[in-house]
């Protein structure tokens, strides 16, 4: 009888921590390493032990992204800055309450014949969605060596990094934006890398951290227990190299040991923030990139 009346206690003090658990939606923009934190933050429990029911979404676009998460429809965004401030400029309350990277990490890859990036002139370069952080890479680096994105080359949006990987294979464009690990199979199937984006000494909000304005006022806690988690999630990829890894080949759906490693040590090692601080230098450069589109970003 006491055995009978124990289990039952426990089924109900089990059935009540379930009840408890906060639904927390985390939406995020692409198949990269800069979400790590994310990733291992759900793959470690530690959104779990904050009681926190964490459901990741992915929403291959900024732009996109943001109309969700101003709609209400995800909890927590985490996509490029420009994408996030282009929305609130547009009258959107959002809130940028932290930054996972302050790289444009991407790289320009291209056909083994094409040499430079001034050789892309009269070519197409795929992106995932204008406006998405693959763009906003494509044109500055093209404006860095005297090409204009309007008029010299042809952008086209492929929708995600593995269809810029397959149209860089299957020949539909001749150069692509992309990021590790895409990156490195890339790099393995002979593409010839033009300019890295990352190595480049500009600073940039990729992805920030954003949250509706109301949500932040009604459920300061919930954003409040969200950062914990993800910031234990980036010390646990720091220092836990081969659950990290298995993290990174779990939602990219590489396998190759060595692609893993190399996309590894290159966030850890010289992309992904210690802590998720707002970079108010790469805020403001995402301004001004944002300015030659949307006029009210110059007075903002």
């Amino acid at each position: 009888m006491i055995r009978a009346l124990l289990a039952i206690f426990f089924l109900l003090l089990a059935s009540a921590s379930a009840i408890a658990a906060d639904r927390i939606r985390i939406g995020y923009s692409s198949i990269s390493g800069s979400y790590l934190g994310i990733w291992v933050g759900h793959d470690a429990g530690f959104f779990a032990k904050e009681n926190l029911d964490d459901q990741m979404i992915l929403i291959p676009s900024g732009s996109q992204l943001a109309q969700v998460a101003t709609a209400g429809e995800v909890d927590i965004a985490a996509l490029n800055g420009s994408s996030a401030m282009a929305a609130a400029l547009q009258g959107a309350d959002l809130k940028v309450i932290g930054n996972t990277t302050n790289k444009l990490i991407f790289s320009i890859y291209a056909r083994p014949e094409i040499k430079r990036v001034e050789d892309l002139k009269g070519k197409k370069i795929g992106v995932t969605r204008f406006g998405s952080a693959t763009d906003i890479s494509a044109r500055f680096a093209l404006r860095k060596y005297n090409l204009d994105p309007q008029k010299d080359v042809n952008i086209l949006q492929m929708g995600a990094m593995s269809s810029i990987m397959g149209g860089l294979q299957g020949g539909s464009i001749d150069a692509g934006l992309v990021s590790p690990p895409t990156l490195f199979a890339v790099e393995k199937m002979g593409f010839k890398e033009l300019v890295s984006i990352t190595d480049m000494d500009f600073a940039f909000p990729n992805p920030s951290l954003v949250v509706q304005g109301g949500i932040l006022r009604k459920k300061p806690d919930l954003v409040d227990r969200f950062m914990r988690a993800y910031a234990r999630g980036i010390h646990r990829a720091r220092t836990d190299k081969e659950g990290t890894m298995k993290s990174i080949a779990k939602y990219t759906k590489l396998e190759d040991p060595l692609v893993l490693q190399k996309a590894y040590d290159l966030y850890v090692g010289k992309v992904l923030e210690k802590a998720p601080y707002i970079n108010m230098v790469g805020m403001r450069n995402a301004l001004n990139d944002l300015a030659k589109s949307v006029p009210a970003a110059k007075d903002a």
